[in-house]
């Protein structure tokens, strides 16, 4: 975690900025070029909302969600793909290898009023590469493009790729796949920039990412992969030549991101993401949102993993962060969080001041451990 403290706007260096652009997904044009990254437990309606409510989302995506337990109606995938006011413009991720099967998915949520759909080859996750999805898409260049041309061809929606680099550093086959999408009618490729054998070891290759750029004609490519900053945004854009940026874990740590890099662009400054309170204002209404969606015996353990990044953005002490965790109903969590308020940050913190900058962890260790 960074000890420095974020600048109020006033005092940032100028930075060139050209004002707001928006991005064409075919004929889907999104208000922003910053986009909300899928995360595995973490980008639900509810954090999409969160998100989406304090400015700046360009798209927000769904977790992956399995084409085949959707189509055999599997109460999860069922749940991941709920949308409602306040999330628009949506995208729905899709993961699977059987082409029959994804277009037919594609073709249910369309049906629903999703606004993209998103084709998942990026997973890095062993379970989910060694049923052929996932990053493993990248290994088979003439199935692969046959199944993304059938999901396009079944829907009149948009269709994007969201895929890493290659499967490891001899097979970087991402520039040879954006162009082949591109020909079969994709909208958009969003592209990670690791292979997926480095998982989310090491930093991205930027030169990576610019060389999928430099690959396709006319259709954007988004940036992905350590953007945490309106500085690590800027970077990716200016060595990449990408058209926008998709961030997900920096979101955990600082939902106002989204806003921050609309007033960059805007303005050449930008302000500093919320206070201890605004973030209780926000754990709150986010834990609220998903008690009334799913009921509180669903909710609490649901929302363990969120309160946990909430709480150390916030200089929480471990102790109490130790009893929210070990909350088991409504009213014993609300009453954990009214301790956390008593108390406030650690430190010569305020409940209304500036907090130190906080960084989500990525997974670590080999990939095929996840």
């Amino acid at each position: 975690m960074s000890a420095t403290l974020s600048p109020p706007a006033e005092t940032l260096p100028p930075v060139a900025a050209k004002g707001p652009r928006t991005l064409r997904f075919g004929a889907l044009e999104l208000p922003t070029r910053w986009l909300l990254s899928p995360l595995a437990g973490f980008t639900n309606l509810e954090f999409r909302r969160i998100a989406r409510s304090l400015g700046g989302v360009g798209l927000g995506t769904t977790d992956l969600v399995n084409a085949r337990g959707l189509l055999e109606g599997s109460k999860k995938s069922l749940e991941l793909i709920e949308t409602g006011p306040g999330d628009s413009p949506f995208a729905v991720q899709l993961f699977g290898n059987d082409p029959h099967l994804m277009s037919e998915a594609a073709k249910l949520v369309e049906g629903r009023g999703v606004d993209s759909i998103d084709i998942n080859m990026g997973c890095p996750v062993d379970r989910v590469c060694k049923t052929g999805a996932g990053s493993k898409l990248m290994q088979d260049t003439s199935r692969t493009t046959d199944l993304v041309s059938a999901v396009v061809k079944a829907v009149e929606v948009p269709v994007t790729v969201k895929m890493r680099l290659g499967w490891d550093d001899k097979q970087l086959t991402a520039p040879d796949f954006a162009r082949r999408f591109e020909d079969c009618g994709v909208t958009a490729v969003m592209i990670h920039g690791r292979t997926r054998a480095q998982g989310f070891s090491g930093t991205i290759s930027l030169p990576g990412i610019a060389a999928v750029c430099d690959a396709v004609s006319s259709i954007p490519v988004i940036g992905n992969g350590d953007v945490r900053t309106v500085a690590d945004a800027e970077r990716m854009l200016k060595e990449t030549g990408c058209d926008g940026v998709s961030v997900g874990r920096g979101a955990l740590a600082n939902p106002w991101i989204f806003r921050q890099l609309v007033q960059w662009e805007t303005t050449g400054s930008y302000d500093p993401p919320g206070s201890f309170a605004d973030r209780m204002d926000l754990l709150k209404r986010q834990f609220g949102d998903l008690c009334d969606r799913h009921g509180e015996e669903r909710a609490v353990p649901r929302f363990r993993k969120m309160a946990h990044w909430y709480l150390k953005a916030m200089k929480v002490r471990a102790e109490l962060r130790g009893v929210v965790q070990q909350a088991k109903t409504r009213a014993e969590f609300e009453a954990a969080l009214k301790r956390v308020w008593d108390e406030g940050p650690v430190g010569q913190l305020t409940r209304t001041g500036l907090l130190p900058d906080m960084h989500v962890p990525v997974p670590k260790g080999p990939v095929e451990r996840w």
